[in-house]
């Protein structure tokens, strides 16, 4: 039997896993009587995309010791993420969003999340040989927004991937009603000072740049240390910046019907690319490709692609990294 202390990943997330509850039909969530149950959370979504893509993956959080805490070890369970450093917090809860659709695929959040067990983990709860042992950990500016506990133990965390020889992949994923203006910015751009691959939003890098160019904000964020920075461009597809190359990637024409978990979705998939030791164009398709199929069903989880589906749809693309 597999010991605990003998379980080691090769991609390590952490944050906040929140059940997800999908209103079925558009409009306001005071008009409707019938959601959908999923699974969300950014590093969590994050998670299941690197395991369904084929990497080993596993998750440090705390979840409360309730029905929605289970929901996820289950899932976690099913979709092979590890989850042997998560820990279930007696008395505490799992936290919990609704996603309300409106017209063209966007969509808006109503969050129950306030001092929920995820909010409470801390640099004390992590297991550092498990951080050590993996090629790449991964996190996000919303795992250091939920409380300074969890603040410092990304940082905690990512300090031991790095000291180790790996990498530290960062999705900004700025979310203002978590934290103040100035503690978001000085927090996130020190941050990506610390990190080796940034996946942030156009949204995300023009608040940190004043930037409205892609190009002039990829440039600046590049400068402040990171070794690739991979600006994701929705369906228009990503913008990826090192210091030896540059390279627009364009998306992959979907029908969207929900965007919810897109990004997430390209930040596995991106890291996926980098492990596999492909071109830094054909990662970035790869990644492109799973986050435009990640929008063509709803939720963050269950339209994530597997690997062998998102290869056929690049294939069938006609690609000219994939065929």
């Amino acid at each position: 039997m597999e010991r605990l202390e003998d379980r080691f990943v090769e991609v390590v997330s952490l944050g906040e896993p929140m059940l997800e509850f999908n209103a079925v039909a558009k409009g306001s969530l005071r008009f409707v009587d019938t959601y959908t149950r999923g699974w969300g959370g950014d590093t969590s979504n994050f998670a299941v995309a690197v395991a369904r893509l084929g990497r080993s993956v596993g998750y440090i959080a705390r979840i409360g010791d309730d029905e929605f805490g289970k929901c996820f070890l289950d899932m976690w369970k099913r979709e092979g993420v590890d989850h042997s450093r998560v820990i279930v917090e007696k008395g505490g809860f799992t936290a919990i969003y609704f996603i309300s659709l409106i017209d063209g695929g966007e969509h808006d959040f109503t969050y129950y999340r306030r001092d929920s067990a995820a909010s409470h983990l801390s640099p004390e709860d992590l297991d550092l040989e498990y951080i050590r042992r993996a090629k790449v950990f991964h996190s996000s500016g919303i795992s250091q927004a939920i409380s300074e506990s969890c603040r410092e133990a990304v940082f905690k965390a990512a300090e031991t991937a790095k000291k180790a020889g790996g990498k530290f992949s960062y999705d900004p994923n700025i979310r203002l009603k978590l934290w103040s203006e100035n503690l978001a910015k000085a927090t996130v751009n020190y941050t990506i000072e610390m990190a080796d691959i940034v996946l942030p939003s156009m949204e995300d890098a023009k608040f940190l740049t004043g930037e409205s160019d892609p190009k002039a904000a990829a440039e600046r964020i590049l400068r402040r240390g990171p070794e690739i920075v991979a600006l994701k461009l929705g369906g228009e597809g990503c913008l990826v910046y090192t210091k030896e190359e540059v390279l627009r990637v364009p998306g992959f024409p979907v029908e969207v019907v929900d965007t919810t978990g897109a990004g997430d979705a390209f930040d596995g998939a991106f890291v996926v690319g980098i492990l596999e030791g492909w071109p830094l164009r054909k990662t970035s398709e790869f990644a492109n490709a799973v986050g435009a199929v990640t929008t063509t069903g709803k939720g963050a989880v269950s339209p994530i692609p597997k690997r062998e589906e998102i290869l056929d749809f690049l294939r069938k693309k006609g690609s000219e990294s994939w065929r």
